[in-house]
């Protein structure tokens, strides 16, 4: 009983956020108040277009539709909160919310990581056993593989949250972030978090880097085929089907590593809060538009739903 009085002491946690202006968190609301309506919006469509087109029904597109839903989840658990603290004159969260929020934030982080390692397995399926395609990645597989990339994520997150939350936090309480996120909570124990770090780093990993190894080896075996193909339209056609995939991997790893995978004492926190808000904020937003922009199939879709509309 103690022991949890002295890790409950901290009752809730004051957001710094990212600027102490007035002015300047009035601008940055309004900004990022149109970027979550973009992000929301966008990966609706998305989600909307691949139900309605029967040409969409394919792996790639059922994957494309969990990469929209997960954006939307990812972006709604920590943007209306910013938002809120930006207008609002009370910057506080409780700490059984704060919790949650970081539960679920990390959560859908861990899952959009492993998400993209299966989107890669599927396009080095597509293109390299094209006949075997509708074989290995048929209906069952493809529910098994979002289903495993959820479950596992949602586990080790658990894990994490766990060890964190079990940590005393008795003494400061305000966040040098604009939401709940495991470093910046961290910062805030009154103990040494050493052994806490190394399990986020050893789940970081484990959950960031074998997809990304899997990523590499799907693009890697990619390419060796693509190099073989005869036809230049037929290396146009496979490159271009990876195109958006690649980007989006190239925007959420990039940040991420950047996050988690360094010391925290060697981190810059300024920076790292611009780091948080291009992959809670500007990712989710640019997802859907890179696909739409770089995507025939999604473009075609798109065009055809709106030509009906008018219609």
């Amino acid at each position: 009983m103690d022991h949890m009085k002295i890790n409950f002491t901290v009752t809730e946690f004051v957001f710094l956020g990212l600027s102490s202006d007035p002015k300047v968190q009035l601008v940055l609301f309004f900004v990022f108040l149109f970027f979550y309506m973009l992000s929301v919006v966008g990966n609706i469509l998305i989600i909307t277009i691949i139900q309605i087109e029967p040409r969409l029904k394919t792996p790639m597109y059922f994957f494309l539709a969990n990469l929209s839903f997960l954006d939307i989840c990812y972006t709604s658990t920590n943007v209306p909160q910013m938002l809120s603290n930006m207008v609002g004159s009370k910057k506080t969260i409780p700490f059984a919310s704060c919790a949650t929020q970081m539960y679920f934030s990390l959560s859908f982080g861990m899952i959009e990581c492993v998400l993209l390692g299966v989107m890669a397995y599927d396009r080095y399926v597509a293109i390299c056993h094209p006949l075997h395609y509708t074989v290995i990645m048929d209906q069952n597989t493809c529910v098994q593989l979002a289903a495993i990339s959820w479950s596992s994520s949602f586990l080790s997150s658990m894990v994490i949250n766990v060890l964190t939350l079990s940590l005393p936090y008795c003494g400061p309480n305000v966040l040098n972030h604009f939401f709940c996120e495991v470093p910046s909570v961290l910062r805030l124990a009154c103990t040494d978090t050493s052994l806490t770090e190394l399990v986020v780093f050893v789940f970081s990993i484990i959950i960031v880097f074998i997809p990304f190894l899997l990523i590499i080896v799907s693009y890697a075996r990619i390419l060796l085929s693509v190099l073989r193909m005869q036809s230049t339209s037929g290396r146009h056609k496979a490159l271009s089907t990876c195109a958006s995939h690649l980007t989006v991997v190239t925007l959420f790893y990039g940040t991420a590593i950047f996050m988690y995978m360094r010391p925290q004492s060697k981190s810059s926190r300024a920076g790292g809060k611009v780091i948080a808000v291009f992959y809670t904020v500007v990712t989710p937003m640019l997802n859907p538009l890179i696909y739409s922009l770089r995507n025939q199939d999604v473009k075609g879709s798109l065009r055809r739903a709106i030509t009906k509309q008018k219609t």
